[in-house]
């Protein structure tokens, strides 16, 4: 199935497993760095009549992060960037969601890191959804969007020789997501 019926209206939730929701930014100016958050929960709640009714939550545990490089991780988490022991978690909440095309979507929302709260819309397509071997109603969606990781508080840097700066100050998001519809069991 490709296109949203009513019946897909209800509440998904993201599957860790097949979910990837990671980043990616410019190292030393010549080369990118890419990593993910591996722990989080991420809930969608549909209304395909209305799309401007539905929502989207995230959790993420920035404890979770995961460049393959277990001294830069490290790193990352501390007060240089993330700052994990006082500020665990990165969310984001959407306000508004609009669709501006059959499967394009802006989702508009609250992203905070860092305790630091603001404005982002992240373009998301929809992939389709499929019944997986499992019989679960899945769906896939993804999206990206580049911010500015200084406007978040995370302002660690090193200037090269060159001029340039060893991290980028644009990171983009990248969300890989696919989600498990939640099947009422009343009956």
């Amino acid at each position: 199935m490709s296109e949203l019926t009513p019946e897909m209206s209800g509440e998904w939730r993201f599957d860790p497993a097949h979910t990837r929701i990671g980043f990616s930014t410019r190292h030393a100016m010549v080369t990118k760095v890419r990593g993910a958050f591996n722990d989080f929960d991420g809930v969608i709640r549909a209304d395909v009549e209305n799309p401007s009714n539905s929502s989207v939550k995230l959790t993420i545990k920035v404890a979770s992060i995961d460049t393959r490089n277990a001294q830069r991780d490290e790193h990352l988490r501390t007060n240089d960037f993330f700052d994990a022991p006082n500020y665990p978690e990165i969310t984001f909440r959407s306000t508004h969601i609009d669709q501006v095309e059959d499967r394009n979507y802006i989702v508009n929302g609250d992203l905070t890191i860092r305790g630091i709260t603001k404005p982002v819309s992240i373009p998301i397509e929809f992939v389709g959804v499929e019944r997986d071997p499992a019989g679960n109603l899945r769906a896939g969606f993804e999206g990206s969007r580049r911010i500015d990781r200084q406007s978040f508080g995370v302002k660690w840097n090193t200037a090269l020789d060159s001029g340039g700066v060893l991290v980028s100050d644009r990171i983009l998001l990248e969300f890989e997501v696919s989600a498990v519809k939640v099947e009422n069991d009343a009956g």
